[in-house]
């Protein structure tokens, strides 16, 4: 492969994943508004804050649900994270959301099998739990996102944050959140996200097709083979089904898919590189080592009950596809961009002066 058709390659998969991403991350953000619009910071502080673990088990619960992928959940975590979310429950629904989602849920219904279906959120829960426990014991680290006054200069009066009064209608207070959403918030984490396409984009471009079916016979290796391979791709709780239906239909053990099922959405590039800058080093460490450890075992435990029920999961699994490029995607795509160099454009804008228009 040339250079010149190793850019062009990386390219085209950077832009598939974008086009894939950017609903979901548009979704996240509006997500994020409507939770800094409509939930009570004290809520928060109630439900999730602190270093509890039934706080971590709620914020575990709360992501199962919700149908936001990993690149989405990053700005609702981060904005659970500024209103008083603790590090351990902002990071368990940093897990549990990516990996589970009723969407995700209804599809592995209809081309996994039941015995997945139900295994699939109960392994959620079980890591994401885990994961916001052991970040509760970690060293106290400061909050390290920007607040959004912080570029407006030195005086406080400036210019307006996006904090919604309390006396606002809910109407107003929304359309705040909103505007926070894909002002202040995509300007934070907006260059990390595509960072993260980029890398992941070139994982994508170099690991060969054949790297797969060479494992597909052994159950124990292809466990950590799908690991491997998982942990640096965006793929969404929704997308990685139909790849794993496929993949089993080759071959591939239950667990194995389970692996990727898991790992994938939870650990893609874009992930790792936001949760290295808000969360810490440390943390993401945890992050990391408690997701491949927690997916290995759950893998190798799914294998072991389906031999011991002498279950065959390929008289579920039906072929399935995704579908790329999809017009809506494209728009997404590109108003994503449209608004990420906005809030580069305000951001640069507003280091020269106090404008915030």
């Amino acid at each position: 492969m040339t250079i010149a058709e190793f850019l062009q390659q990386l390219l085209f998969e950077s832009w598939h994943i974008l086009v894939d991403a950017a609903p979901y991350v548009l979704f996240g953000f509006l997500a994020a508004g409507l939770i800094k619009a409509l939930l009570p910071e004290d809520a928060v502080a109630r439900h999730l804050g602190g270093d509890s673990t039934a706080a971590v088990v709620k914020a575990s619960l709360l992501g199962i649900p919700l149908p936001l992928c990993s690149c989405g959940v990053i700005p609702a975590a981060i904005s659970l994270r500024k209103q008083g979310a603790g590090r351990g429950p902002s990071a368990a629904f940093l897990v549990s959301t990516p990996e589970s989602g009723v969407d995700s849920i209804a599809i592995t219904w209809a081309l996994l099998d039941p015995v997945m279906t139900i295994v699939r959120p109960v392994a959620a829960f079980i890591t994401a739990t885990l994961t916001g426990i052991l970040i509760n014991l970690l060293p106290a680290e400061p909050l390290v996102l920007t607040e959004p006054s912080a570029t407006c200069g030195s005086e406080a009066s400036c210019c307006e944050t996006s904090e919604a009064p309390a006396a606002l209608t809910l109407t107003a207070r929304i359309k705040a959140g909103v505007t926070y959403a894909y002002g202040d918030l995509l300007k934070d984490i907006g260059g990390w996200l595509l960072l993260g396409v980029l890398i992941a984009g070139v994982v994508s471009t170099l690991i060969p097709d054949e790297f797969f079916t060479r494992w597909f016979a052994n159950q124990n290796a292809s466990l950590l083979v799908m690991l491997l391979v998982s942990i640096p791709l965006y793929m969404c709780a929704s997308a990685s089904t139909p790849v794993a239906a496929a993949l089993i239909l080759k071959g591939l053990s239950p667990g194995a898919a389970l692996v990727f099922l898991l790992a994938g959405p939870a650990t893609n590039a874009a992930t790792l590189t936001v949760v290295a800058k808000f969360w810490g080093r440390q943390a993401t460490a945890v992050y990391l080592a408690v997701i491949a450890s927690c997916s290995l075992a759950l893998g190798w435990l799914v294998n072991l009950f389906y031999r011991w029920a002498e279950l065959d999961i390929t008289r579920w699994v039906q072929p399935a596809g995704t579908e790329h490029g999809s017009w809506w995607g494209v728009l997404a795509a590109l108003v994503l961009l449209g608004l990420i160099a906005r809030a580069w454009w305000s951001s640069h804008r507003a280091k020269t002066g106090c404008d915030c228009a």
